[in-house]
Formats: structure tokens, sequence, C-alpha cells
């Protein structure tokens, strides 16, 4: 199993820095509020970041049981075969219900954009294969490895990022997990719907 990254508090912090920007406009309320509203919303980005590790595991735990599935140019599904899109859209429909656009190209302007060194496991992987950028993708697994559907006559497998080919190659990565709407923890939601707590020292209403 593969061991949560240390990035994965920069996550934490950003979940964090999300509710309270969804929160501000209950700055005006009772400071005893405020302080209940902030314990609730700190206790909850463990949780969060918790969260999105499990769902990134769960998208590399997905691919994996697609090794040996065979590449066809425009599939979408492993029983007849996977193109490289094909794969990272079908394990994030399977594992989300999140529906990715169909071609690389595409996918490369969804998300937030990560630099190779902060990469985890989860992310899409980039690279120029056929003569035009982001024409190839695939899924970060962590340790420098990534699963994708490579060409015609192969199957799924895994590759090493740092191979000489794939860093000639490589175009860039993207941050789909805690980024989209449609992938984060029902965090800032639920702060901002919680009712303030009455301060301790408040008298109560006759």
């Amino acid at each position: 199993m593969l061991a949560a990254p240390p990035r994965l508090k920069r996550l934490a912090a950003a979940f964090c820095c999300a509710t309270l920007t969804a929160v501000a406009p209950l700055a005006n309320a009772e400071d005893g509020g405020e302080r209940s509203l902030a314990q609730m919303a700190s206790a909850s980005v463990t949780d969060a970041a918790t969260s999105a590790w499990a769902t990134a595991r769960d998208l590399t735990s997905s691919a994996l049981e697609l090794l040996g599935v065979r590449y066809k140019w425009g599939g979408s599904a492993p029983r007849t075969g996977l193109d490289c899109s094909g794969l990272v859209q079908y394990v994030f429909q399977q594992v989300t219900g999140v529906t990715l656009p169909r071609s690389a190209k595409e996918m490369s302007r969804v998300g937030e954009q990560i630099a190779l060194g902060d990469l985890m496991p989860g992310d899409l992987v980039f690279f120029n294969t056929r003569r035009f950028a982001y024409s190839h993708v695939g899924i970060y697994l962590g340790d420098n490895r990534f699963i994708h559907a490579p060409r015609r006559g192969r199957e799924v497998e895994v590759a090493t990022i740092d191979n000489s080919y794939w860093q000639k190659h490589f175009n860039g990565a993207r941050r789909l997990v805690g980024v989209l709407p449609e992938m984060m923890p029902a965090l800032v939601s639920e702060a901002a719907a919680a009712p303030l707590e009455a301060p301790s020292s408040a008298a109560p209403r006759p």
C-alpha cells in the first residue's frame, strides 16, 4: 500500500483556507460563536485531507486492476480495449463518478497545474508522443511510476517517469482530486451551514 506523502499537509492547508473564506461573512457574529466555528473547521481539515488521500488511493488501485487490458484507439471500456485518455476517463468515472473530457489535450486544461517534484498519486501526467503537446496521458502512482495505455499492439502498463524517453516528452501534470469542486470533500458547505454555538458566558434569554 502507498504511504501518504508529506505533501498531503499542503492539501489540508488548502481545505482550511477554503473553509475560512467561505465563513468570512460570519465575521460579525459573537466572539464565542466565531471560536466555535473555527474549531469545527479546523477539526474538519484532517478528515478532508484523509478523504482526498483515500480517493487518490482508490484511483491508483482501480487503475492497477486494468493492467493487461489491450490498447484500442478510441477505446473506452476494458472489455473492448482502452486508449490513454479512455483509461483515465474510465478510472475516474468508476471511482469518483466524475466524467472527464475524452481527449488527453482536453484533460490537460482541467484541475490545477502541478510541478514534477510535487506529484502525488492520482495526479494526471501528460506527454508529447504524437508531435503535439498533451497528446498522451497517464495516472501517477507514486515512486516515479505512472500507469497508461501506450499504443497499438501493447497493453495497459506501468512505466517510470524518470525514464529518458518520458522525461524528454513530459508536458506537465494536473491535480484533480481535492481541486475540482466535484472531488472536494463537503467541508466548506458543512462549515458554512453549521449553526453558531452561543458563548458559554452568554446569559440565557427569557
